[in-house]
């Protein structure tokens, strides 16, 4: 090979080489997954295999029996998974739940500690016939009682913003109004919003502008495309790439965790890809 051939080649290779070994750059945001991003039959570890080539940093709704692989691909366990916090339909708006649901949120914020999980998911739970203020006053209550103990283990509650009109009937924290009323009478810097973008666009749109209104009060996002809840890419009617910039430049240091379904699982990795790419603001 002439010299003048050959020096191309290498500068190709070397490049070639760098970006299969170094991670993707993320910008200022730090970029979590959920295990829906990946393709049918992938297995959890090449999962965080292939979540750390890409430059992500959690793994959203994993519980403790995963905590040991996630942490050995360099990955916080970002969410802690349901059960503590209650279900989506059955969760702290009902005082009967309390009593247990205080017992076991207490554990999983000394677990979270112990283990390096800096959020627990939570639920408002469903209206059943009960009306909004209501559940908002339980709600309140029963964080009231848990946020003195997430104070002093750093580890922040985050109660799940939701659809009623798609995916979750009749759950109760569908609107952002309801959830920022609760968030400010419980006023705890660790008890805040999981504010899911694709639950607010179908109940209130007006994304940035809610965000950059109810900031104080969001401690984790998770993203998907609307409708559908596929890619975040053009395929859907969000500018995402603009969120994104908008949660950066409020200076979030929280975690965005993906959580949409790929069109086509044969191309999940590309999907997951162009969602960071989104991101990396």
């Amino acid at each position: 090979m002439r010299r003048r051939d050959f020096l191309p080649a290498l500068a190709a290779s070397a490049a070639l080489a760098q970006t299969t070994s170094t991670p993707m750059k993320t910008g200022r945001l730090k970029q979590c997954v959920t295990g829906g991003v990946f393709a049918r039959g992938t297995s959890f570890e090449d999962g965080c295999k292939l979540a750390q080539s890409l430059g992500i940093v959690g793994y959203d709704l994993k519980g403790p029996a995963d905590w040991p692989t996630l942490k050995k691909y360099g990955l916080t366990p970002t969410m802690y998974p349901p059960g503590p916090g209650g279900s989506i339909s059955d969760a702290l708006n009902r005082k009967e739940n309390h009593e247990k649901l205080e017992k076991a949120m207490h554990a999983a914020i000394d677990e979270a500690k112990a283990n390096g999980v800096p959020n627990i998911i939570t639920f408002s739970g469903n209206r059943k016939g009960m009306a909004d203020a209501e559940g908002a006053d339980n709600c309140v209550e029963f964080l009231n009682k848990v946020k003195a103990h997430a104070e002093d283990k750093g580890i922040t509650i985050c109660m799940e913003y939701l659809n009623s009109k798609v995916n979750h009937k009749d759950y109760m924290f569908d609107h952002i109004a309801w959830g920022v009323d609760v968030m400010k009478r419980v006023n705890s810097p660790r008890v805040k919003i999981l504010y899911d973008i694709y639950h607010a666009q179908i109940m209130d749109g007006d994304i940035v502008r809610n965000i950059r209104d109810h900031f104080k009060w969001i401690g984790h996002f998770h993203t998907g495309g609307n409708p559908d809840r596929k890619e975040i890419d053009e395929t859907q009617e969000l500018n995402y790439h603009f969120i994104a910039q908008a949660i950066a430049d409020l200076q979030f240091d929280g975690y965005i965790g993906h959580e949409y379904s790929p069109r086509n699982p044969a191309n999940a990795e590309a999907s997951l890809k162009r969602a960071i790419e989104i991101f990396t603001v």
